[in-house]
């Protein structure tokens, strides 16, 4: 069962024919130019994601060696998975100096780490370069190591969407369970009896005690390790937490018969949760993860993805929340209920859907501050690692070369753009979903 607001439209028939919500608000999102601009520039970067080994690449994306063809960029990806072994005699071979009967080269022949020796110092792409060939100029230049720029631009794209998505997935799945739980239940729809609420407390205390406490030697080796191993350890210390809880709410069932301890009282989600929310806004999102990164040896995309996403579901939660308080009152909601759906049911296929005109703003204005805290970090020198070329590490190699302008400007302007872009994509959301621009437009 959904409510759906609806706009309707004259087929070549004559007859009105409804819209749903969702393609309403497409069609009104689409009436402005900045949203078409806006959101085809996102596609486009999405698609340089997606095709970045076949935008910039130092091998041939197919080529014939003798009598035998290759697909060198398909085999790196198959070898990558164990599905591929390459000859022993191609494995070190620089492939722009081989012989070939023919071969079809991607755009930019170099990834973001292949130094060319040529070329080093920051070469401008207005200067003169040492290049065999014009198919191999550097067109966005070179950083001090010689490392092209405008390969490093095509392929952290896929760094800067992958991490802003992600950790907005994190982020999203993590506020919109805490947000509806608090917003739908509220302070007085979740009752346990008084032997659950004292067991139920003793479960925490003890779960905590065995799952953090007992285990802190294994976790602090693991965090230690890098966030392949300390995440399904701290994984297992939430299954023991909650595990133990909720062992210990059903051992109360016995005594819902006794006078006090089987009264059934009011449990608080609402305002634990809205605490928690208070807590960890109050927490400074760049000082934690520069405090986690000292901690750990190895540094990981996946574990910035991670922080990120924990620490940025705040907002989301919030949103959640307020959405949700406002529809489980709805006739709706109250004609699924009389018909004996559960709580669950109720929350999460019928409640939460309805709230997401909302919500669906607040992820998209986080995947832009996701991709720019990873740029600042990255600038830092904090965020992923070294080998790894990202648009903040090509603006960190600017610092050391004040002078090559294209190491800040080029970088400097994706990030810019790309934020730019997402917000502007974000506000677009936000007036096609607003209820009172809907009845104006409808």
């Amino acid at each position: 069962m959904k409510a759906e607001s609806t706009v309707s439209s004259i087929t070549p028939t004559g007859r009105s024919k409804s819209l749903g919500f969702w393609k309403s608000a497409w069609l009104r999102f689409k009436k402005r130019a900045v949203n078409r601009i806006a959101f085809r520039f996102i596609v486009f970067l999405a698609a340089v994601a997606l095709f970045a080994d076949f935008l910039a690449y130092n091998k041939p994306l197919v080529c014939k060696k003798g009598e035998t063809i290759y697909f060198p960029v398909v085999a790196d990806y198959l070898a990558d998975f164990g599905f591929y072994k390459w000859e022993k005699d191609l494995i070190n071979q620089d492939w722009h100096e081989m012989e070939y009967e023919w071969a079809f080269w991607a755009p930019i022949r170099y990834l973001p780490a292949d130094i060319d020796y040529k070329n080093q110092r920051v070469m401008s792409p207005f200067a003169k370069q040492r290049v065999s060939s014009w198919k191999r100029w550097h067109f966005m230049g070179t950083d001090r190591d010689g490392r092209d720029v405008i390969s490093g631009l095509i392929h952290g794209t896929r760094i800067s969407l992958t991490i802003g998505l992600v950790a907005t997935g994190i982020a999203g799945i993590i506020g919109m369970i805490l947000g509806s739980i608090a917003g739908y239940y509220g302070d007085t729809r979740f009752q346990l009896t008084t032997a659950g609420m004292i067991l139920g407390f003793l479960g925490i205390v003890l779960g905590y005690f065995y799952g953090f406490q007992v285990r802190g030697l294994l976790l602090s080796e693991a965090l230690a390790k890098g966030p392949m191993a300390i995440f399904p350890q701290f994984l297992l210390s939430i299954l023991i937490l909650c595990g133990t809880t909720a062992l210990f709410i059903q051992l109360a069932r016995p005594f819902k018969n006794v006078p006090f301890l089987g009264k059934r009282r009011d449990v608080w989600l609402d305002m634990i949760i809205s605490r928690v929310i208070e807590i960890f806004s109050t927490i400074p999102t760049l000082l934690l993860i520069i405090t986690v990164m000292a901690l750990t040896e190895k540094r990981s995309i996946f574990f910035i993805m991670v922080i990120i996403g924990v620490l940025g579901w705040t907002g989301v939660a919030r949103f959640t929340r307020a959405e949700m308080l406002r529809t489980r009152s709805q006739e709706f909601m109250e004609a699924a209920r009389s018909m004996g759906f559960n709580n669950f049911r109720l929350m999460f296929r019928h409640a939460l859907p309805n709230s997401l005109a909302s919500v669906v703003v607040v992820l998209t204005f986080s995947v832009a501050g996701a991709i720019g805290l990873e740029a600042a970090l990255s600038f830092l020198g904090i965020g992923v690692p070294d080998n790894v070329v990202t648009w903040g590490s090509l603006l960190r190699a600017s610092r050391s070369s004040l002078s090559a302008w294209w190491l800040s400007v080029f970088p400097g302007m994706a990030v810019f753009c790309t934020v730019i872009a997402i917000n502007v994509i974000g506000e677009g959301f936000r007036d096609a979903l607003d209820p009172k621009l809907r009845h104006e437009q409808s």
